[in-house]
């Protein structure tokens, strides 16, 4: 049950981080790399907490 918590958490910050990269004022290939930095990163940490790394 916690791992199920601590998937969903991690998830909606994911997706609220993207959100807010989404909304900043700065060009287009900065806001891309920014939003590719933060799913890698939002991908490796689910995989940890389903115990693949």
């Amino acid at each position: 049950m916690s791992v199920l918590v601590s998937l969903l958490v991690t998830f909606l910050v994911i997706v609220l981080v993207l959100y807010l990269i989404a909304r900043l004022p700065i060009d287009g290939r900065a806001k891309q790399i920014a939003q590719v930095i933060v799913i890698i990163i939002g991908i490796i940490s689910l995989l940890r907490y389903l115990a693949v790394f």
